[in-house]
């Protein structure tokens, strides 16, 4: 009987602590809500600065008289990462491009894919495999004319109770052509992480 007893115990014990094991949950979250993990650069921070600066050159007066009559040709340059962190600047790039190329008043060359596109004109030319009439020509491509470019740079400090970062943004464009910076502008964000104290 006692035996009984015992192995009904041990089952309904094995039973319970199985209801209570941890299980990982995965749920979708709003890709746009402010993330406070830690104070490194993140996804806000990225998108704050694709944001607030293609709006600023998009309102600007000297873009509006670039673009009154005409959707100008531009490259955006892998904006430099001047941090002490790894960030992938790339996505920062590649939403700017989105952004403006949203805005219909820019049309891009993308110098990432110039080796590719070389790639697939030179099969076009020389594998025999295409039609000679409807391959496409080197010496074709429309240059650009305009060039997009930056720096993401910050300033840390630190002690055992606070912990700050600033982050500057700062983008430029430039008239190929003429050498002359057209439009700039940068934007800021500071984050501090510390301890906090509470009074009982």
């Amino acid at each position: 009987m006692n035996k009984l007893v015992l192995a009904t115990s041990i089952s309904l014990v094995i039973i319970a602590l199985g209801g209570c094991t941890n299980k990982s949950v995965v749920r979708y979250g709003d890709a746009t809500a402010v993330e406070t993990n830690d104070i490194n650069f993140g996804s806000t921070d990225l998108q704050t600065v694709a944001g607030q600066m293609t709006d600023s050159l998009l309102q600007s007066p000297v873009v509006g008289t670039l673009t009154a009559n005409t959707r100008p040709i531009m490259f955006v340059e892998s904006i430099k990462n001047k941090t002490s962190e790894h960030i992938d600047t790339e996505s920062i790039t590649d939403s700017i491009s989105t952004k403006l190329l949203r805005s219909g008043k820019f049309r891009f060359v993308d110098m990432g894919r110039v080796a590719a596109a070389r790639e697939q004109m030179d099969f076009q030319q020389n594998s025999g495999m295409v039609d000679a009439s409807k391959a496409v020509a080197f010496g074709k491509q429309v240059g650009a004319q305009y060039m997009l470019y930056g720096n993401l740079a910050s300033i840390v400090k630190s002690n055992k109770d606070k912990s700050d970062v600033y982050y500057k943004f700062t983008l430029r464009l430039m008239d190929l052509q003429s050498g002359l910076v057209e439009w700039a502008d940068e934007t800021e964000i500071r984050k501090t992480k510390g301890k906090e104290y509470i009074s009982w």
